[in-house]
């Protein structure tokens, strides 16, 4: 039987209800490409950002410095209240920025002004210091400048050559440390039992849960990466500053006698000791300033512009064609999880897409993937390794570079490829696996609520939180840890092209810094990002290339209000609501702790629940 068409009216309506849709949709999307116009310009002062004739580049870092930007919605960036202890600064942008203004005849300084940093990382401003290093060849010069210094603005303000203080301001070094909470008791009164498994005696993650304190092996190894750490940053002031690391250690080390000394003038002792240059009030290193950098705004102060608006009008002002030949950079920053996540944390799925669209791309000739990460789920870093090892059997070269931390999971993925560089104060290793149930039995006990019934085999109900874990289940679990244990082992063995025995020494959950890692054969190179892209082309026999960021595409909305608030960001909301940023940075140090716990808490979605993760690589 022959379907009945539609009638006339009936069609034509149906029309005009399209047309009337794609209309609405259109001048939804202009309304809201107007409002933010209006933003936009409200925000800007009404005026499209210009470069200064002459002044200087003014390297205003706040928040943390990253690899990848955690996701947080435009319009909610706009509309939200700002919290500064969550601004996020990409590395890779200071790092352009100052190259740009290097080479830019109208920039005439680089102002470091960091009293707004509050988390910089030693290898990540290891891999800015070469970046400064080309800007003072340049024959530019670099000024720091600043109420106060804590730890990571300083070994930034040291890379300066020249630091000025507030008459009432300090440096305020402390060193590294590893402190942790330890909840045995309190599981204890709580009648929780925690069942923790692990392979390897160094792989301590999960010992604030079955120890009131730090074992023996534990401590041991933290010490030596601690060191390690420490060391390279005193290498890095000393170095610079012409003292030696014995000076700044008896510095640290004898802070209350310093103070002593100088009636507790802070500033005065830090000049005593040579860490600063001069003793300067805001309106005195404003004078200077106007003298150095050669120009001054219509208010006054010295000409400058901040580096993210420079950038942003130096991104506009280059227009280079594109070369056909492109290394492609995936960035995978956070922890490790299972399924799709957006930037902050690595998604299996989300990763693994990332790696396969660079694989099957035909311009992208070789890759470089960032990792920042201390790891997570056992099965989601499989999944990754699996679609690297499809990248490599493409002839494409797979180059690693490693950013703060690249250890246990992020060693995982990392362990196949053609080559792995690292900055010297990067955290790698920490090769071992654990799993980890609670049974909380015995608290449902203690308030009347028992649990009982049947099952038709030995493993049915076995993994139930409210009974006791089952034996079938523990010896289970364990066989499974030993097997990954042992996987994870032949994966570096095999990808470093190692003795598994060589390797077997190196493992046991051990953290080890970048540059201890070279000397072990787990990482090949030490360098920055941009000397492993440009390994990574000369591996592909690549003279000319182009960079490729390989990231999760945004709709044209978001891209736009990304840029909206990338340009408008106001620093004056540092300060809204009388918060005090010094406060704000202290606070953020002493929550670090349990901020990174409670993230990796979060993201415990393994489907079996093994880990390959670093807890201890959180902490300087």
């Amino acid at each position: 039987m022959e379907e009945k068409k539609p009638g006339f009216i009936r069609r034509n309506f149906r029309r005009l209800m399209t047309l009337l849709s794609t209309l609405r949709i259109v001048v939804t999307n202009l309304l809201f490409l107007v409002v933010l116009g209006v933003l936009f310009l409200a925000f800007s002062g009404g005026e499209i950002p210009t470069i200064p004739g002459k002044g200087a580049l003014v390297l205003n870092i706040q928040g943390s410095l990253v690899d990848q930007k955690n996701y947080v919605d435009p319009l909610v960036r706009i509309m939200g209240e700002s919290d500064p202890s969550q601004y996020e600064t990409l590395l890779q942008d200071v790092i352009d920025a100052i190259d740009y203004g290097r080479e830019d005849e109208r920039i005439t300084t680089l102002v470091l002004s960091l009293d707004d940093m509050m988390y910089g990382g030693i290898a990540k401003m290891q891999e800015l210091a070469p970046a400064l290093q080309r800007f003072r060849d340049s024959g530019k010069k670099i000024i720091a400048v600043g109420d106060n210094y804590l730890q990571d603005q300083y070994w930034l303000a040291a890379q300066a050559d020249e630091i000025y203080i507030n008459p009432n301001g300090a440096v305020l070094i402390d060193g590294y440390g590893l402190y942790r909470n330890y909840f045995k008791q309190a599981l204890e009164k709580l009648h929780i039992d925690f069942h923790v498994f692990r392979v390897g005696e160094y792989k301590s993650a999960m010992e604030p849960y079955i120890r009131n304190d730090m074992s023996t092996e534990a401590k041991q190894a933290n010490q030596v990466w601690l060191g390690a750490l420490w060391d390279e940053y005193v290498v890095g002031v000393a170095e610079r500053r012409s003292f030696s690391k014995a000076d700044l250690n008896q510095y640290i080390n004898q802070f209350d006698q310093r103070l002593a000394d100088y009636q507790g003038n802070t500033s005065s002792a830090a000049m005593a000791a040579g860490l600063i240059d001069g003793i300067k009030t805001r309106d005195e290193i404003n004078r200077y300033l106007v003298d150095v950098v050669g120009a001054v705004d219509e208010d006054g102060n010295y000409q400058g512009i901040g580096f993210e608006r420079y950038l942003w009008v130096k991104n506009i002002e280059l227009s280079e064609a594109a070369e056909s030949a492109r290394v492609g950079v995936i960035v995978a920053a956070g922890n490790i999880v299972d399924g799709e996540q957006a930037p902050g944390a690595i998604g299996g799925d989300t990763l693994a897409s990332l790696i396969r669209e660079a694989r099957r791309d035909a311009t992208i000739r070789a890759v470089v993937l960032r990792i920042d990460s201390g790891g997570g789920s056992a099965f989601a870093s499989e999944i990754i390794r699996q679609e690297l090892l499809l990248l490599k059997a493409e002839g494409k070269p797979l180059v690693v570079s490693m950013g703060g931390m690249a250890a246990s999971g992020g060693y995982w993925i990392a362990a196949d490829a053609d080559e792995i560089w690292a900055l010297p104060s990067t955290l790698t290793g920490s090769i071992g696996i654990f799993g980890a149930f609670p049974t909380l039995d015995k608290s449902l006990a203690a308030l009347g609520i028992t649990t009982d019934g049947v099952g038709t085999t030995n493993m049915a109900g076995a993994m139930r939180i409210d009974r006791p874990l089952q034996p079938i289940a523990a010896r289970s679990i364990q066989s499974i840890l030993e097997r990954g244990y042992a996987q994870f082992i032949t994966i570096v063995a095999e990808g470093r092209e190692l003795p598994k025995s060589e390797v077997e020494g190196l493992a046991k959950g051990r953290v080890w810094s970048g540059k201890d890692a070279q000397r072990l054969g787990l990482v090949d190179q030490l360098g920055t990002l941009d000397q492993a892209i440009a390994s990574a082309a000369a591996l592909a026999e690549l003279d000319a290339y182009e960079k490729q960021l390989i990231d999760i595409p945004l709709t044209p909305q978001e891209q736009f209000l990304r840029e909206l608030t990338g340009e408008v960001e106001l620093r004056g909301l540092m300060l809204a609501g009388g918060i005090d940023t010094r406060f704000l940075k202290q606070a953020q140090q002493w929550l670090a702790p349990f901020k990174g716990a409670l993230s990796f808490a979060n993201s415990m979605n393994d489907p079996q629940g093994l880990y390959l993760h670093c807890s201890n690589c959180m902490a300087p």
